[in-house]
């Protein structure tokens, strides 16, 4: 036996080849073991990827149609029965910007108003899907007749949905109710009409997941395949009926690294230990990316998806962390940013540009504050949670994110700014996190009021003040309502060489029964952020048109005063319009003062507005000229009549280079064409000065204080008969 051991053939040959059999036996077996867990964890992992993304889908449904269905405009055409109206923006516009096989609209009691069906060949029709629907409907009515209403900040109305059997195709099946999104527009509750979205499963939805997902040979059955190379996830309705199953050929990448290296393995089993290694390092590479996908759907859940930020269940998450140990560390402050304005942007740009400017804002929150937990809630509101010692370094870094932030972007094209108002909570002992973000958010209306690019840090009186302000907008509503509290005087306006009054303008005064006179600085932003700038600004119109016609005889004009919001309202010009019509004016007679950044603007809607009323002979100022963005060069392309320069510029017309600058402005207009208007004059010294400087006409307390109604008619009619009661 010893003999045989020491032969060559044994030697050379036997042994190598028991060797070199054994060890590529435990090669392949455990090669095999690993590559079947493999397999099977890659299976598992796109059956719970496809569960995510099926569960997911009925909220995507809801939540697109809320685009269309929370809309004022939608309310009214739909009441109206606007066919035209209703297939642009609830039935085809739905197809193809977010792929919806059929919508239709149903009135209160279930009947159907109108029906858009992408493919009448291969869908049920409107009549069945109501039909189907019609115990969602039912559901739904309950709860609108019961008042309910949507809770959170991203589901804006009530609905129900649910996974159905349309024809023997499966769909998701959604009802929204049709509301107004400004809330001007009253329903009584069960009488909204009911927009129904359907999206099949079996439809365009299977290769937007196939491609999407990269699932292999995606397909949706009623029975599912009974094969070892075919995987399925049951989709079930909300009464848990299995309607379907999504089937697919699952990926294993195990298997196709055996029948890789399986020659390689044979023909080199010497070198096994080496090609195990090497096909360890194979079926890792494979596996990535399968654990990619898995870290990608952490990042969704985790993360804000425009931006990259955490997202608020992350920032509220970590926050209770961070309050959790604030007693043995550093102390913790929270940061609420609001962006100021920021709806204009989307509404004079457009939402691809409004996106771009929150990445924008994100990445330069991020620069500021590194070490912090950046965080976006959600449309313009981003958070910081930031570990800090004292008051002192949470002041300073709110201080350098407002001045950060009102640098100008560069936006495709566009040069645009924003600023931000910041609210500022700290943390103390036994303080929870839900009370917290409650301190920082009072903390930001109060630094709103202060006039926006402030912070604010929470304080026991803010309570107070948000309270007030919750009941001045709840007043101004009253006061609007019943004609009270409010009122309307008349400042005139003087032709600066020979003192004859030129016309007025129209300043709204309130007159609180609890606080007294409350400023137009205050109670105007309330009035745009509550959603009441139009009925102020039609009041005002309308105080203003009726003094004109109480003095026919007299020549002079009148001016008002017009936010963007108003001007962008729709049928903003009509009403305008129609309001000179009721009182028999003369177009040329009103005169609407705006922005320098609405006047510069030419392609919104608010330009729209402005051509419109041009064209009929309503004249435009540029109030309160120098205090906005508009440079000399931008002067040259303003579409107005007169600009009236700010009191700013006449305070320091005795400061070096006061008076120059009045000049160039006032020279630049008359090259343009356009009157001048000096505002704030309070001295004859100013007067005169402005006056040789070649300003057409003057306005302020030197000339007159603003008069109430009946001393202005007075005034009026002083006028007319000749009498020049300014200066001489």
């Amino acid at each position: 036996m010893n003999r045989m051991f020491r032969q060559k053939p044994f030697l050379t040959v036997v042994l190598p080849l028991i060797v070199a059999t054994l060890t590529t036996g435990l090669l392949f077996g455990a090669l095999l073991l690993s590559t079947l867990k493999s397999d099977e964890a890659a299976i598992q992992r796109q059956r719970d990827l496809l569960s995510l993304v099926i569960d997911k889908l009925e909220d995507e449904v809801a939540h697109n149609q809320e685009s269309a269905t929370v809309w004022d405009d939608a309310v009214t055409h739909v009441q109206q029965r606007n066919q035209d109206w209703m297939s642009s923006n609830l039935g085809e516009w739905m197809h193809t910007y977010f792929r919806h096989d059929a919508a239709l609209i149903l009135d209160n009691q279930g009947g159907l108003v109108y029906e858009f069906i992408a493919e009448p060949s291969k869908t049920a029709s409107g009549v069945t899907i109501a039909n189907v629907a019609a115990p969602l409907v039912s559901k739904l009515q309950q709860r609108l007749v019961a008042g309910e209403v949507a809770s959170g900040t991203t589901i804006l109305s009530v609905g129900e949905s649910d996974l159905l059997d349309l024809d023997g195709r499966a769909a998701i099946v959604s009802v929204k109710p049709i509301v107004s999104d400004s809330g001007e527009i009253e329903q009584e509750p069960g009488t909204e009409n009911l927009h129904v979205a359907v999206r099949y499963l079996d439809g365009v939805l299977l290769s937007e997941l196939a491609t999407d997902y990269q699932f292999e040979n995606l397909a949706f059955v009623r029975t599912p395949a009974v094969a070892a190379d075919v995987s399925n996830v049951s989709v079930r309705s909300g009464s848990g009926q299995t309607i379907g199953y999504f089937q697919w050929q699952p990926f294993t990448p195990g298997a196709s690294v055996i029948q890789a290296v399986y020659p390689v393995v044979l023909l080199v089993g010497v070198s096994a230990f080496l090609l195990m290694s090497f096909l360890g390092r194979a079926i890792w590479r494979r596996s990535r990316s399968l654990a990619a996908s898995q870290r990608e759907l952490r990042q969704l859940a985790m993360h804000d998806p425009l931006t990259g930020l955490s997202n608020r269940t992350t920032f509220y998450r970590t926050l209770v962390q961070r309050l959790e140990r604030a007693d043995t560390e550093n102390g913790v402050a929270v940061m609420f940013v609001d962006l100021d304005h920021f709806k204009e942007v989307n509404d004079t740009f457009g939402h691809p540009v409004g996106d771009a400017l929150i990445k924008e804002v994100a990445n330069r929150l991020l620069e500021i504050a590194p070490s912090a937990l950046v965080s976006r809630l959600g449309g313009d509101e981003f958070t910081i949670l930031q570990d800090v010692d004292d008051l002192v370094e949470v002041e300073l870094l709110a201080g350098r994110i407002i001045e950060k932030l009102r640098l100008p972007s560069q936006i495709e094209g566009n040069l645009i700014t924003v600023g931000a108002s910041i609210g500022i909570s700290l943390a103390v002992p036994g303080l929870e996190a839900t009370e917290m973000t409650r301190r920082a958010d009072i903390a930001l209306y109060h630094a709103k009021a202060a006039g926006r690019n402030k912070f604010a840090v929470f304080g026991s009186h803010m309570e107070e003040v948000l309270r007030r302000r919750r009941m001045l907008e709840t007043d101004l509503a009253i006061a609007l309502e019943t004609g009270t509290q409010l009122g309307v005087h008349f400042q005139p306006v003087y032709a600066a060489m020979d003192g004859r009054m030129s016309s007025m303008e129209a300043l709204c005064r309130w007159m609180h029964p609890t606080f007294g006179a409350i400023s137009p600085d205050v109670f105007v932003p309330i009035a745009e952020e509550c959603g009441l700038i139009q009925k102020l600004g039609l009041y005002v119109l309308e105080e203003a048109c009726s003094l004109l016609a109480d003095v026919p005889d007299c020549d002079v004009g009148i001016s008002v005063n017009a936010s963007a919001i108003e001007l962008m309202a729709p049928g903003y010009a009509l009403r305008v319009l129609t309001m000179l019509s009721k009182f028999s004016l003369d177009p040329s007679r009103l005169e609407i003062e705006i922005t320098e950044r609405v006047a510069t603007d030419t392609e919104d809607k608010a330009a729209a507005a402005i051509r419109s009323l041009r064209e009929a002979g309503v004249r435009f100022a540029i109030d309160d000229f120098g205090m906005g963005t508009s440079s000399f060069g931008q002067l040259l392309n303003l579409n107005v009549d007169r600009i009236k320069i700010d009191k700013m510029f006449v305070d320091q017309l005795h400061e070096n280079g006061g008076a120059p600058l009045v000049e160039a402005i006032v020279q630049m207009a008359r090259h343009k064409g356009l009157k001048t208007t000096a505002e704030g004059v309070e001295t004859a010294d100013q007067r005169e000065i402005l006056a040789s400087l070649g300003c057409d006409s003057l306005q302020g307390f030197e000339l007159s204080k603003p008069l109430n109604r009946i001393d202005t008619k007075k005034l009026m009619s002083k006028h007319e008969s000749g009498s020049r009661e300014a200066f001489g």
